[in-house]
Order: C-alpha cells, then sequence, then structure tokens
C-alpha cells in the first residue's frame, strides 16, 4: 500500500464568501448531521463572525420548530454507525413539518456509519428510495445530496507493523467502502441534482493534487492529513476548507420557487 501526503496552508475565504452568505442571509435551510456537520457549522461560524449579512445558524429538536427565513436550521440525525436511523430521522424532521418551513434540505452521513461490511449499494438503494419519495411529497424543497467524508489512512511504522502482521490498516478497508457509495452518488446525481462533493474536497490538497492510496493496484482518495487532527473530524484548517466550499455552493443554488406554503405529509 502506497499512500501520498502533504501539508496544507489554511484556506481562505473566496472572494464570493460575503456575497454568499448574503444570499444564503434570505433562505431558509436544513441540515441534517453529526459530528463532522458540526466541524462544518464550527467553520461557517468563524466566517461570519468577519462581520455583513450572514444566516441564523439554529439548532432544532422537532420537526415542527419555527424556521425563519434567513436561518440555517440543524439537528443531530439518528445514530453514529447505524446510518439507516438517520435517514428514518431525516424523513421524520421533512413529512413532520420541516419541509414546509425551508427552502433547500439536505442530509449527510458520516465515515462512521461506514466499516468494510457495509453493503455500499444497498444503503445507496436505501437512500435513493427515501429521497426520491421525499422529492415526490415536497416539490418545493430542492434537496441536496452530499458524499460520505472520509478519513486519513493510517501510516509510518504501526501502519507497517500491522500489514507485515496481515491486520488491517485504520482507514484502507473503510474507505475503499465510502468511495464505493460516494461513486454512486456521483453517477446518480452529478450534473443532474444539487450534489455537495465533501468527500472530493477533503481528499484534494490546497494545491489540486488529489490525497490518495493504492490498494490492489488502484487508487482510492483519503482525507488530506493536515485537514484533521484525529484522522476523521475537521480541524480548523479542514473547517475553514470545507466551510467556504459549502457556503459557496449552496448561495449558488437558484432560489426557492416557492408559491404557497407547503403542507406537511401526515
Amino acid at each position: 500500500m502506497a499512500l501520498h501526503a502533504a501539508s496544507a496552508a489554511t484556506p481562505q475565504a473566496t472572494p464570493d464568501t460575503p456575497a454568499g452568505l448574503e444570499k444564503l442571509s434570505r433562505r431558509r435551510i436544513f441540515f441534517g448531521h453529526q459530528s463532522v456537520g458540526a466541524n462544518l457549522l464550527e467553520g461557517m461560524g468563524r466566517l461570519m463572525s468577519r462581520g455583513g449579512p450572514a444566516p441564523q445558524v439554529r439548532e432544532v429538536r422537532e420537526p415542527t420548530a419555527a424556521v425563519a427565513p434567513g436561518t440555517l436550521a440543524h439537528a443531530m440525525l439518528g445514530h453514529n454507525e447505524q446510518p439507516e436511523s438517520k435517514l428514518a430521522d431525516f424523513e421524520r424532521y421533512m413529512d413532520g413539518g420541516m419541509a414546509a418551513q425551508t427552502d433547500v434540505a439536505l442530509l449527510k452521513f458520516c465515515y462512521i456509519d461506514f466499516n468494510v461490511h457495509t453493503d455500499a449499494r444497498a444503503l445507496f438503494a436505501r437512500y435513493r428510495a427515501t429521497l426520491d419519495g421525499l422529492k415526490a411529497r415536497h416539490p418545493q424543497v430542492t434537496f441536496v445530496h452530499v458524499t460520505v467524508p472520509l478519513t486519513t489512512v493510517q501510516s509510518g511504522a504501526k501502519a507497517w507493523l500491522k500489514e507485515l502482521m496481515g491486520r488491517s490498516v485504520w482507514g484502507v478497508g473503510e474507505n475503499v467502502t465510502r468511495e464505493a457509495f460516494n461513486a454512486l452518488m456521483r453517477q446518480t446525481y452529478a450534473g443532474k441534482e444539487p450534489l455537495f462533493d465533501l468527500a472530493t474536497l477533503e481528499s484534494t490538497r490546497p494545491d489540486g493534487t488529489p490525497e490518495t492510496y493504492t490498494l490492489n493496484g488502484r487508487a482510492y482518495p483519503a482525507m488530506v492529513a493536515a485537514y484533521s487532527n484525529d484522522g476523521g473530524h475537521l480541524n480548523e484548517v479542514g473547517q475553514a476548507r470545507l466551510a467556504t466550499a459549502f457556503i459557496d455552493f449552496l448561495a449558488a443554488l437558484p432560489p426557492a420557487t416557492r408559491t404557497s406554503p407547503a403542507q406537511a405529509v401526515p
């Protein structure tokens, strides 16, 4: 197994970021997530602290919680290592009243939801069926798809020793499964529906080159080590990179075409 690593400088906000925050200050967004999503919101908070119009970031705990214009509402969905519970919770929020109050909605799985035994194809089929149902029931909402975050791959003496002993190296098999799911996301939605490719951002260095490792003659993406302090969660460098891209992505979505309040599906 070969691993290509690089250092990274702190990414800066793009020239479009203040304008993007201003656009988001007029939209209503619902974001379902767990810890990496919280990292992303931390990065957004730092960018918003620089001043200027920006959305209010607010945690909600019930589907019927009021969401005012200019709010990025977010909720911790389901349980880690149980991705189906996150899908069910996202559906519960949307059908329970959140869809009636938001223009944009998105669900993000976590890297810990995937291991070497995860059936990526079966989980994607469940994801697609859930989103198809939500889009049919709530056509006024723009649903955004998000690729699964990656982790770094263990390297150095410990990784070498594990390989020598025939033991699995942390991140190697798990990232293969995550990439299998992400490939299905890209094949299905890229260029057709909004897709925030978080995994590609995490595995791309500031100079634009990819972070990869080789397994059985094939290259797989991994998180750039400089974007994390523990190999999975985003540090300030990673937060700045992802939050900047997230703001710019959401701001570039077409404005909502809602003509009347949507009705929640009982």
